[in-house]
């Protein structure tokens, strides 16, 4: 559904790095498509860009979100593309997620010297992220086969983590799946993580489009991009994280997807998964629901499971709860 005649250009708040220039052009053509308008690039520096700290450091939540999101109510932008799981789980009043598109492979990978499986690591392999969910995850795998590894805290682009790779500083890393798939280099993967193994960060893979909640013809506009069982998938594993009080830089995991019989979607499953960094501890859950056909049933859904978890003890394993 275009608009009749072209207006002036729409503009599209973006981070500057590699892959969320990469995320906003494809939101970019999109729109282009939907409104019948030009959109505009316009980069925007975040302090999750330019701080070296570790993100579980900084805060995890809302660094690479806050300037974008000050940027739209400055105006200065008209809409903004975000990665979902660095959004906070609380939306303001003023602004509105318009649109949750179709989402990229949620895996974590892993890029590992010698083309090298994760299972196939030698003995003490050095394995680089920067996320305390995925140290959990790979730690607590490690001690149940017998696996001997050691997961070393990184930051950066995704260019200078593979790096640490090509140079021997590590032997491997693990990134998501969906950033390589948009940057274009999901070649250099050399084992997916199956989600039994590692749980991905709620909302990975997902892009969220936010734009001023006043803007009603935008916002409508906008939301011709949705999709709604993607937007149902990312509001329970959300809600999952909102209930366990946890903020994105927390060893937190979910991941809800459909389960199908034959051709008909019946029910949602969310899986959900808190542990200790060093893996000796992991809370891990399932449940299934109907398929939700509103935000309150996913939101519900997501609550259900966490106070599962925390009756088995979630909360302990988190560190400082984000409040």
């Amino acid at each position: 559904m275009s608009e009749p005649h072209v207006k002036g250009a729409l503009r599209l708040g973006t981070r500057r790095s590699r892959l969320a220039m990469a995320q906003s052009g494809h939101v970019a053509e999109a729109v282009r498509r939907v409104t019948g308008r030009p959109v505009e690039l316009v980069e925007i520096t975040t302090y999750g860009d330019t701080s070296r700290e570790h993100l579980a450091q900084i805060g995890g939540t809302g660094v690479f979100v806050t300037a974008l999101r000050e940027a739209l109510l400055r105006g200065e932008v008209d809409f903004a593309v975000h990665s979902l799981k660095d959004l906070p789980t609380a939306q303001p009043d003023d602004l509105a997620l318009a649109a949750v598109p179709v989402r990229e492979d949620a895996r974590d990978v892993l890029i590992a010297r010698d083309g090298l499986r994760f299972t196939e690591l030698p003995e003490g392999a050095r394995v680089g992220t920067g996320s305390p969910r995925r140290m959990a995850q790979l730690n607590a795998y490690a001690r149940c086969h017998g696996m001997s590894i050691e997961t070393v805290p990184i930051r950066g682009n995704v260019d200078t983590r593979i790096g640490y790779v090509h140079g021997g500083e590590l032997d491997a890393v693990v990134l998501a799946a969906a950033g390589l798939n948009r940057i274009g280099r999901i070649d250099e993967v050399t084992d997916f993580l199956p989600v039994d193994t590692v749980l991905p960060a709620p909302g990975q893979g997902a892009l969220a489009i936010e734009c001023a909640a006043d803007n009603v013809a935008l916002v409508a506009s906008l939301a011709e991009l949705d999709d709604p069982y993607t937007r149902g998938a990312v509001t329970a594993e959300r809600s999952l994280l909102a209930a366990l009080e946890a903020g994105c830089s927390a060893p937190v995991g979910a991941l809800a997807d459909l389960l199908a019989d034959g051709q008909i979607v019946k029910e949602m499953r969310l899986r959900g998964v808190v542990g200790t960094t060093d893996g000796s501890t992991l809370v891990q859950l399932s449940t299934t629901g109907p398929v939700p056909e509103t935000y309150d049933q996913a939101m519900a859904l997501g609550r259900e499971l966490a106070a599962e978890m925390l009756a088995k003890g979630a909360a302990g394993l988190m560190g400082e709860r984000a409040h």
